[in-house]
C-alpha cells in the first residue's frame, strides 16, 4: 500500500517519468491534472552545446475519464534553446509518443482505447467522443492515426480459404444525393470483413487482389458473390480455381423473381390483360413467394384456389379431362418477355 501522496499521484497517473504537479477542479465538465516530465538537460544536435530552457507552454490533451468524469491531461512541456548565437538549431520542443503523438489532442492511452472502441466494439464516433467529453475530430483523427497502420498491416488478413464480394451503399452525396457506392470483401467462414474499396467494379476488386502478397489468393478454395457480373469477372479472372459459390439470398429472390415471371405471362396469355385486383392469379402473387413453412393451412387453402381459378388448362378443357396445376404446366417454359404487374 502506497502512503505518499506524491507517489499515489503518480500511480494514478500511470505514466512512466512523470510528475504531478497540481489538480485543477475548477471546471464543471472535465478534471484537469498537471504534469510534467523528468527529463535530463540535453545538448544541442549541431554543436553539442548544453540547452537552456526557453519557454514551459502547457498543451491540453484529452484522456480517459477519472471516476466517471473526462479529464484533461495539461502537459507542461520543455521547449529548449541553444545557448550559441551563431547555432543555427534555435530552439525546440521536447516529445514523448508514450505521453501523446504529436499533432494530436488526446493522449496515447487515450487514443488507443478509442481505436479498440471504434474499431473493434463497432461504438460511433459521437459516441466515444460524448463519453470523453471532446470533440468528435478529436477522437476521429486519433482513430485515423492508430487505426491506419492495422488496416495497412499485411498481417492483419491472414490466411483464409473463402472469399465474399458484396456490394454497399455508401453514402449519398451532393444536393442531387447522388449514390456512392462500394465494394466489401469479407473473410466468410470467420464472418470478418476484410476492407472497403471505392466502387463497384471489377477493375477495383481486382487492383485489390492484385495487393495481396505472393501466394495468398492459391489457398482460397471458395468465391461468394451475389451473382453480379462484375464479381464473376472479378473472380474468373483472379480466382479461375476457386469454386464460385451464390448468396442464398439472391438465389431465392431470383427464383421468385422468375416465378413471378411466369405469373405474368399466364396472366397476359390467359386473359389479354395485366393483373387486376378481382384476378386469381393477380391476388396470388404475394402468397406465392411466401415460404411454404410460413404458410397456415387457411393460406395455403387460399393459394390452391387461387391457382387452380387461373389455371388456363382447367378454364379450356373439356369435361372429365384432368385437372393440371398452373405451376405444373409451366415448369417447363422459359418466359419470354416481362411486362409490370
Amino acid at each position: 500500500m502506497e502512503t505518499n501522496a506524491t507517489r499515489m499521484c503518480a500511480l494514478l497517473v500511470a505514466m512512466a517519468d512523470v510528475v504531478v504537479l497540481a489538480v485543477d477542479d475548477q471546471r464543471r465538465e472535465a478534471i484537469c491534472v498537471h504534469v510534467e516530465q523528468r527529463v535530463e538537460r540535453p545538448v544541442c544536435a549541431e554543436c553539442g552545446t548544453a540547452a537552456w530552457v526557453k519557454d514551459r507552454p502547457v498543451v491540453e490533451l484529452v484522456d480517459l475519464g477519472c471516476f466517471g468524469r473526462p479529464a484533461r491531461l495539461m502537459w507542461h512541456k520543455h521547449r529548449w534553446c541553444c545557448p550559441e548565437l551563431a547555432c543555427p538549431v534555435g530552439s525546440w520542443t521536447s516529445q514523448d509518443r508514450r505521453i501523446a503523438a504529436p499533432r494530436l489532442a488526446m493522449t496515447d492511452r487515450a487514443g488507443r482505447w478509442a481505436t479498440l472502441q471504434v474499431g473493434r466494439q463497432g461504438r460511433t464516433v459521437a459516441e466515444v467522443a460524448r463519453e470523453l467529453g471532446c470533440d468528435w475530430h478529436t477522437v476521429n483523427d486519433a482513430v485515423i492515426a492508430y487505426g491506419t497502420p492495422l488496416v495497412e498491416d499485411p498481417a492483419r488478413v491472414g490466411a483464409l480459404t473463402a472469399v465474399g464480394l458484396d456490394e454497399l451503399l455508401f453514402a449519398r452525396q451532393g444536393p442531387w444525393r447522388t449514390q456512392a457506392w462500394s465494394t466489401t470483401i469479407a473473410d466468410v467462414p470467420a464472418g470478418r470483413l476484410l476492407d472497403i474499396i471505392e466502387g463497384r467494379s471489377a477493375a477495383e476488386a481486382c487492383r485489390w487482389f492484385e495487393q495481396r502478397p505472393a501466394g495468398w489468393c492459391e489457398q482460397i478454395a471458395w468465391a461468394v458473390l451475389d451473382l453480379s457480373g462484375p464479381w464473376r469477372l472479378t473472380f474468373d479472372t483472379m480466382l479461375p480455381w476457386a469454386a464460385q459459390v451464390a448468396d442464398p439470398f439472391d438465389l431465392v429472390k431470383l427464383a421468385n423473381q422468375r416465378l413471378d415471371d411466369v405469373r405474368r405471362r399466364v396472366q397476359n396469355e390467359t386473359l389479354g390483360h395485366r393483373g387486376h385486383k378481382n384476378d386469381p392469379l393477380y391476388r396470388s402473387r404475394r402468397l406465392l413467394t411466401k415460404a411454404d413453412e410460413r404458410l397456415d393451412d387457411r393460406g395455403r387453402t387460399k393459394l390452391l384456389g387461387l391457382l387452380d381459378a387461373g389455371d388456363p388448362n382447367t378454364r379450356s378443357a373439356p369435361p372429365g379431362t384432368p385437372k393440371r396445376s398452373c405451376a405444373r404446366s409451366t415448369t417447363t417454359t422459359t418466359p419470354t418477355s416481362r411486362s409490370s404487374s
